[in-house]
C-alpha cells in the first residue's frame, strides 16, 4: 500500500447515525462501504412509530434517506455481513469483511415477496419483537434497504416452494454461504447502537411470567400501522383492548444491582410519547407514567411532559420505583402497590390494577460490538460502551477510527444524527487530501422530450400508515383524482417512500405512458 491517505471511509452499522454520515460523507466526495450485520439498514429506529417531542412518523424521516443511501453512487451498503479482521493505521486500513449469503443472490432479488406469499414455514420475528410470526423468507419491513429478500437458515425446511415461483431464479441453495474480501478505506467509524436490556432479568416485574406485561419496544411494534396489530393496541393475553396502562420506567437503567448506573436518556421522553400515541389511538385508554425523576432536558422536552399531563390527561407519579407487579390469575389484570404523597406530606401506600403493563427497558452496550472493539484494540468505558474524552466525543483511543451514536453513550435520534454529520466532518478534515479519487462520476438517465404531449398524469397518494390513513380518506381522494382531467392513472400506497413502491411508480410511469406525476405524501422536510 502506498503512503497516500485512501479516500474512502468503513462504517460500521447502518443505524440512523451510521447512514446520515455515510450520506455526508458520500456528497462530500469520499467512497463509503456501510456495513451491516441486519439483512438491511435502518437499524432500531426503523421499527420505531413516531418520534417526540413532535411525533412525526419515524419511518416518513428515515426512509428517504434509507433510499438515498441506497441509490447514492459513493455508497456501497453490504449486509448481512460482518468484520472479521483490520490492519493498518489512519489514513490506510485493510479490512476484511465477511458477507453471508442465506440462499439468496442479492444481484438477481428484484424483493417482489412472491417468495414469502409462498413459503409454508413461519417462525419468530425479531423485527416485530417476535409479537407475530414471519416467514421464513422475509424483508425485516417494506421499506428495508437493500430491498432483498433473505432465508432464515434455522427456520427453513429446504422444501424449495420458494424456488419454484421466483422468477428471477434468485434462490440458489448452495453448500457455501459467505464471501470474504478485502476492503482499503483512510477511515473507521463506528456506528453500532445498543442493545436492548432484557427484561426477564428484572424478574420482579413478572416479563415472561405474565403475558400483559410487555416492552416499550414490544409496545411500539404494536403502536405501528405496519406492525403485528396494525395499530390497534391489545392485551396479549386475550386480545382485548386496555383501559388502564402502566408505564414503568428505568428497568434496566439507573439500576446499581445490576451494575448500570447510567441513565438511557431517551425512555422518559419515549414513555411520554408512547402514552399520547396510544390515547390518540384509543381514547378511552388512561395511561399512568411511574417515574423515579422525569428527565426531560431536551429542545421542547419539558413542553412535551407539560402537553401528555395537561392536555391528553396523563398521570405522573414522581419519585416512584415500583417494588413488583403481581398478577390477578383470574383476569389476567396486573396489580402493582407504590407509595405516594398526601397532601399532609405523609405517605401512603396505594394498590391499582392495570390491563396492561408497559417495561421502560434502558439501553445497553451491543456484545458483537465489545468482541469488534476487542479486536480493534478500541477501549471500552466502565460501562461497555465505546470510551470517548470529554472533549473530543467523536474520537476512539485509535487514530483514525471514530465513534457516534449511542455505542459512545446512550442518546436520542437528533443527537444521534448530530453525530453522524459530526463524524463525517472529522473523517472528511482526515481524509482530505484523498477527496475524490474513489469517487464514480454522476450519471442521469436519458430525458424523455414530452414537448407538445397531451398531460398523461399518475397520481400516488399515501397512506403512510395511519398519520395520513388516520385522518384523511385515502381511498375517496385516489378516487377523485381519478375522475380529474387528463388524469389515466391514480393508485394508493401504504408508504409511498418504501422502495418497492418507488420501483412500482417507475413501472406505471412506462406502462401508461405518463409525463406527470403528483405524489401526494408528506416529505421530510417538513421534520
Amino acid at each position: 500500500m502506498s503512503e497516500e491517505l485512501v479516500g474512502a471511509a468503513l462504517i460500521i452499522g447502518g443505524g440512523i447515525g451510521g447512514v446520515q454520515a455515510a450520506l455526508d460523507l458520500a456528497d462530500s466526495g469520499f467512497k463509503v462501504y456501510l456495513v451491516d450485520s441486519s439483512p438491511s439498514i435502518g437499524g432500531t429506529m426503523a421499527q420505531l412509530d413516531k418520534t417526540f417531542p413532535t411525533n412525526d412518523c419515524s419511518m416518513c424521516i428515515m426512509a428517504p434517506k434509507l433510499v438515498s443511501a441506497g441509490r447514492h453512487r459513493n455508497i456501497e451498503i453490504i449486509s448481512n455481513a460482518e468484520i472479521t479482521k483490520v490492519e493498518g493505521k489512519a489514513g490506510q486500513f485493510k479490512v476484511t469483511v465477511t458477507k453471508h449469503y442465506p440462499y439468496i443472490n442479492p444481484q438477481k432479488c428484484t424483493g417482489c415477496g412472491i417468495c414469502a406469499e409462498h413459503c409454508p414455514i413461519e417462525g419468530p420475528n425479531w423485527f416485530d419483537e417476535n409479537l407475530a410470526p414471519r416467514k421464513a423468507i422475509y424483508v425485516p419491513f417494506p421499506q428495508a434497504v437493500p430491498l432483498v429478500y433473505t432465508i432464515e437458515k434455522g427456520m427453513c425446511i429446504g422444501c424449495g416452494e420458494c424456488q419454484k415461483v421466483c422468477s428471477a431464479q434468485a434462490i440458489e441453495f448452495k453448500p457455501y454461504d459467505e464471501e470474504s474480501r478485502v476492503i482499503e478505506v483512510g477511515a473507521i467509524i463506528l456506528s453500532m447502537g445498543f442493545d436492548k436490556f432484557k427484561a426477564f432479568k428484572k424478574r420482579e416485574y413478572g416479563y415472561g411470567i405474565f403475558p400483559n406485561v410487555i416492552t416499550n419496544s414490544e409496545f411500539e411494534r404494536m403502536l405501528s400501522a405496519s406492525g403485528p396489530t396494525g395499530g390497534h393496541i391489545i392485551r396479549p393475553s386475550d386480545g382485548d383492548i386496555p383501559k388502564r396502562i402502566a408505564f414503568i420506567q428505568c428497568v434496566g437503567s439507573r439500576d446499581a444491582q445490576l451494575g448500570h448506573g447510567y441513565c438511557s436518556s431517551i425512555c422518559c421522553m419515549a414513555a411520554l410519547k408512547e402514552a399520547i400515541i396510544a390515547q390518540e389511538h384509543e381514547p378511552d385508554i388512561q395511561c399512568h407514567i411511574f417515574f423515579m425523576d422525569v428527565r426531560a432536558f431536551g429542545k421542547e422536552f419539558e413542553e412535551y411532559r407539560i402537553r401528555a399531563e395537561e392536555e391528553y390527561g396523563i398521570k405522573i407519579s414522581r419519585n416512584t420505583r415500583v417494588a413488583g407487579i403481581e398478577e390477578d390469575h383470574a383476569t389476567g389484570n396486573l396489580i402493582i402497590r407504590y407509595y405516594r404523597e398526601t397532601k399532609n406530606q405523609e405517605d401512603e401506600l396505594v394498590e391499582e390494577t392495570f390491563d396492561l403493563i408497559v417495561l421502560s427497558v434502558g439501553m445497553v452496550p451491543s456484545d458483537d460490538a465489545q468482541r469488534l472493539c476487542k479486536k480493534l484494540g478500541v477501549k471500552l468505558n466502565e460501562f461497555g460502551y465505546c470510551w470517548t474524552s470529554d472533549f473530543s466525543p467523536l474520537e476512539t483511543n485509535v487514530p483514525g477510527i471514530f465513534v457516534c451514536g449511542t455505542f459512545s453513550s446512550p442518546k436520542d435520534i437528533p443527537d444521534t444524527v448530530a453525530q453522524g454529520s459530526g463524524v463525517a466532518a472529522k473523517v472528511g478534515s482526515l481524509l482530505s487530501g484523498s477527496r475524490g479519487t474513489l469517487v464514480s462520476a454522476t450519471e442521469f438517465p436519458e430525458e424523455i422530450d414530452v414537448t407538445g404531449q397531451e398531460p398523461r398524469i399518475g397520481v400516488f397518494v399515501c397512506h403512510c400508515g395511519i398519520n395520513i390513513g388516520g385522518i384523511i380518506d385515502v381511498p375517496t381522494v385516489t378516487a377523485y383524482a381519478k375522475a380529474l382531467p387528463h388524469v389515466v392513472y391514480a393508485e394508493d400506497n401504504l408508504y409511498t417512500c418504501s422502495s418497492d413502491t418507488q420501483e412500482r411508480i417507475k413501472e406505471k410511469i412506462k406502462e401508461h405512458r405518463l409525463n406527470r406525476v403528483v405524489v401526494a405524501s408528506c416529505t421530510p422536510r417538513t421534520h
